[in-house]
């Protein structure tokens, strides 16, 4: 039977069949997304797994401190003046008797001048009260003069000799000082501070001012470690020691735990203890002061069998063992494996920790296991949400 509608109305009634297929079309492929969306893989949860391996395990304390000079001196003076003249800078290398400041010695050399013409002053009493002291025995002996004036004579020699030893050693003294406006280098080393400058006064009354710090050897340097008194138990002298800087991010270097001072350091209660460690700076790329990042390797396992920490910490706690399953009345450090998709717990015994991996020392584990890191989805009824969750 012929169709005589007109030819633009069988268009219109041809459209109209096109778009109902593709809205069923579109009704399908909808359906189908939200099928598999809500389907899941039944009501279990799922599980991140990894495969039990082996391999090397460090057990570290780790602590921050500040990287030192084995033996800083610092250079003072023990006589007050004004700087008149610096010898070395920031970073100078000195020699042991090197000179390094001068403080003007105007001043003492005026004190030394006096202190020595006071000196000639007694000698000459000296020389004179024993002429006189000569002159009345010979007297005495011809009963010339009393046995007083012959005891005055002994007593003004005695007299004079005291003073002259009392100005020899205010010229010693005077001496000395003079000796000390020059300031030498008692090491051999590097100049890491210089606190003065040409024209500075510097006062020795009380405290000996600090005028240079000298580090005597840069190629052996020193940490000071503050470590917390949990862990000051598990170190000994001699464990190996990585630490890093901030100025070589890249690099790691290392050390020996050298002394272990038993002086508790306390601040705001927290109490520490400062663990010396020693290493060696060839390269002078460690400079004093900078701020270490250190772990003291306190055990070492070789080829051991390791599990992450994650699978310590994980529990199936959405379902609760069956009464009739043995592992359920079990206590103590376990693990859970897949077998055939369902948690198995596995009793273990664990040994050294690095911070991500810890050694198995006993328990039925086996290389290549896969164990139990965290559960992914909750079973049913977990949540009183329900559906996809919308991005």
């Amino acid at each position: 039977m012929n169709d005589r509608r007109p030819s633009f109305v069988r268009g219109i009634f041809a459209s109209r069949r096109i778009w109902q297929a593709a809205v069923i079309a579109a009704a399908a492929v909808l359906g189908a997304v939200l099928f598999f969306a809500f389907r899941g893989k039944g009501n279990g949860p799922e599980y991140r797994t990894e495969i039990v391996s082996r391999g090397d395990i460090q057990a570290a304390v780790t602590a921050t401190g500040s990287v030192n000079a084995v033996t800083t001196v610092l250079v003072g003076t023990q006589v007050s003046g004004t700087i008149k003249n610096i010898y070395a800078d920031f970073n100078s290398p000195v020699k042991k008797g090197q000179l390094i400041a001068q403080i003007d010695p105007e001043m003492l050399e005026a004190q030394a001048g006096q202190a020595r013409a006071n000196l000639e002053k007694t000698d000459a009493q000296v020389r004179d009260a024993e002429r006189t002291l000569k002159r009345n025995r010979e007297l005495f002996s011809r009963n010339l003069i009393a046995r007083s004036e012959l005891d005055t004579a002994e007593t003004n020699f005695e007299s004079a000799r005291a003073q002259q030893e009392q100005a020899k050693a205010a010229l010693k003294v005077a001496d000395t000082n003079l000796r000390y406006t020059r300031i030498i280098s008692p090491v051999d080393g590097v100049v890491i501070s210089r606190n003065v400058d040409v024209g500075q006064t510097v006062a020795a009354s009380f405290q000996t001012p600090t005028l240079f710090t000298i580090a005597q050897d840069l190629t052996k340097m020193q940490i000071d470690t503050n470590v917390a008194e949990a862990d000051i138990g598990t170190i000994r002298v001699g464990q190996d020691v990585e630490f890093t800087v901030d100025a070589y991010p890249d690099s790691t270097f290392k050390g020996k735990a050298w002394q272990i001072r038993r002086a508790p350091i306390t601040i705001q209660n927290v109490v520490t203890y400062d663990v010396v460690i020693q290493m060696q700076n060839r390269d002078l790329r460690l400079m004093p002061g900078m701020t270490a990042n250190v772990s003291i390797i306190i055990a070492t396992k070789k080829d051991a069998l390791k599990i992450p920490n994650g699978a310590l910490r994980f529990k199936p706690s959405e379902r609760r063992p069956e009464k009739s399953s043995p592992s359920a009345e079990k206590k103590g450090p376990a693990v859970w494996v897949l077998e055939k998709g369902t948690p198995k717990r596995v009793a273990i015994t664990p040994g050294i920790s690095d911070g991500n991996y810890t050694e198995v020392v006993s328990g039925e584990m086996k290389e290549g296991q896969e164990i139990i890191v965290e559960a992914l989805t909750k079973p049913k009824g977990s949540s009183t949400r329900s559906g996809p969750r919308m991005f």
